[in-house]
């Protein structure tokens, strides 16, 4: 297994990792983003999963994992073949699945997690989204098109009407998550909010000047599905028993995290290599407003909402038009 820690760039991937000839079974090249929403993928790098099943299935699978900030960046290298699964946000897949419907066929995986997003900020004056003005600015991973845009996209068509869907993508700014802590935490640099996710949000939230806005729950109604892992119908038609080893390993990592939180914060800090305190990464993983689950929860208020805005151009039925069969097991939505 190789792990490239540091963020990568689009050209920078494709040129990495063609060469080690993405789409053929045996092999497996995956992109994650930064926090502990990617928890399921840390317990499964730790305890080498993917290679543990693949033996079950009679492959020695060669892994490789990159480390990648924002949707874009993550899609663009999934469609260049630079890439076999990626992850992000349920909106930056659905914009894929509804991109590559006829051609591609990217579709979704699994679902990472359920945990909120919440919308910070360092300004006094701001206590609601309507308090924002055009001298505020938003870090987000993605602007416009990531999870964090999107879910407050849809807040602000519900508060200001469909028409006005994008009134704060001129004042978000693609920023990773690490970069926009430290700014918020810091005070004085023109980034004065953050739609950050965990564990960024509870580190920001402990400087007594950083207040919550809102949260992704109060937006969607409830627990709903951070993160997803998404690849293309070749891959997953073309490496069936590598899919399955993977399949399993998410589930199994799932398995493990349920039954031992305190070493599943463990394997968080080893992968992720982070500073933060175990005690506060332990206190993050049984937060019980968080649920490690590879069961999709409420993604179709996106499919549904995103394709009434025009943002998709196709309707989806149900979940399971936007997710792969091996996904269908669970009560997922």
């Amino acid at each position: 297994m190789t792990f490239k820690r540091s963020s990568l760039t689009l050209l920078a991937v494709a040129s990495a990792l063609l060469s080690v000839g993405a789409q053929a079974e045996g092999k497996i090249s995956i992109a994650q983003q930064f926090g502990i929403g990617y928890l399921i993928l840390d317990v499964v790098r730790d305890q080498h999963l993917i290679e543990k099943h693949g033996k079950e299935q009679g492959l020695d699978i060669q892994v490789q994992w990159n480390s990648i900030s924002g949707a874009t960046a993550m899609n663009e290298s999934l469609l260049a073949g630079a890439l076999d699964v990626v992850s992000a946000g349920v909106p930056p897949m659905l914009t894929l699945w509804d991109r590559t419907k006829g051609k591609q066929n990217v579709k979704a995986i699994a679902s990472l997690g359920s945990m909120p997003n919440y919308l910070l900020t360092n300004n006094p004056d701001v206590k609601t989204l309507k308090d924002f003005t055009e001298k505020d600015r938003i870090a987000v991973p993605a602007a416009g098109v990531g999870f964090q845009s999107r879910t407050l996209q849809i807040e602000t068509a519900r508060q200001f009407g469909d028409a006005n869907y994008k009134k704060f993508d001129d004042i978000s700014i693609s920023l990773a998550h690490p970069d926009a802590t430290a700014a918020l935490i810091a005070g004085g640099s023109e980034i004065n909010a953050h739609f950050s996710s965990p564990p960024f949000q509870y580190q920001e939230l402990l400087n007594p000047k950083v207040h919550k806005v809102l949260s992704s729950y109060d937006i969607l109604g409830g627990p709903a599905t951070f993160n997803v892992l998404y690849t293309t119908q070749k891959f997953h038609d073309e490496n069936p028993r590598t899919y399955k080893a993977f399949y399993a390993a998410l589930v199994e990592a799932e398995q493990i995290i349920k039954a031992d939180k305190p070493a599943a914060a463990k394997a968080y800090l080893r992968i992720e290599q982070s500073k933060l305190p175990l005690e506060r990464v332990e206190k993050i993983v049984q937060d019980p407003e968080i649920d490690f689950t590879i069961v999709p929860q409420r993604t179709y208020i996106y499919a549904e909402k995103l394709q009434a805005l025009g943002v998709l151009k196709h309707k989806a039925g149900s979940w399971k038009d936007y997710f792969f069969e091996e996904a269908y097991g669970g009560e997922g939505g």
